[in-house]
């Protein structure tokens, strides 16, 4: 793509970005006790042998209570908007759309693999899906995407400790420690939502397998069933 037309796409995206950032909504628009399911969502891409590039969302329903799976979904396409640093939800939330248009049932809220508030104009990918969703969303992130050149400060080695990632007296994420003695995770809401109730959310839905929650966690592992199944196809 040619650098002039990849400016004119950023000057376009920057401009949703910062009229979306004026809507969010940092508090519980809910009740716990009205949450019923939760989706975990994911995306991986891969080449395919023409040169193109492609990837598959997928996405997977639980039960909040029982953590058993209730619905799984994917769908896979091209993609046409090229990776540029703080816009990666142009990139991905066409497929998403998409496959949460194949759900059977409406999931109360959403868990992304990525970040929501945690962003250098609050609009990463949990945060901006949630407009389209209308859904309350949370982010998640394995590693520490730093925003503004902030660095963060490592939370107490038990489970639930946490630090938090605050920019101009603006808390941005979470800092958050799901198991004695692991990494921790970063946290950050996409909308609708408060980070302590996010942060509690997050914690109920983790479990003994793994330090990431069980939506992402499995929605992470279909993504990888699913790249390997369709990578020659599309």
């Amino acid at each position: 793509m040619q650098t002039y037309r990849k400016d004119e796409m950023q000057q376009e995206f920057l401009a949703i970005q910062n009229s979306l950032r004026k809507k969010i909504n940092r508090t519980d628009c809910f009740c716990l006790s009205e949450l019923k399911t939760v989706a975990g969502v994911d995306l991986a891409y891969w080449k395919t042998t023409d040169g193109k590039e492609a990837a598959v969302c997928c996405i997977v329903v639980l039960d909040i209570e029982t953590h058993t799976i209730t619905e799984k979904k994917r769908c896979c396409g091209t993609i046409d908007v090229p990776y540029m640093p703080g816009f990666l939800a142009f990139r991905e939330l066409p497929l998403i759309e998409k496959t949460v248009r194949l759900l059977e049932t409406e999931p109360s809220i959403y868990m992304f693999d990525g970040n929501g508030y945690l962003h250098s104009r609050n609009m990463g990918i949990a945060t901006h899906a949630s407009f389209f969703l209308n859904k309350p969303t949370i982010g998640i992130a394995k590693t520490y995407f730093k925003v503004r050149n902030t660095d963060y400060q490592e939370p107490e080695p038990t489970t639930g400790s946490y630090t938090d990632i605050v920019i101009d007296g603006d808390i941005y994420g979470r800092v958050l420690r799901t198991h004695d003695n692991v990494r921790p995770i970063f946290l950050s809401v996409g909308n609708n939502i408060s980070l302590d109730t996010a942060a509690r959310l997050t914690l109920g839905l983790t479990n003994q397998e793994s330090h990431i929650p069980i939506p992402t966690r499995l929605a992470d592992l279909e993504t990888h069933i699913a790249r390997k199944e369709l990578s020659d196809m599309v």
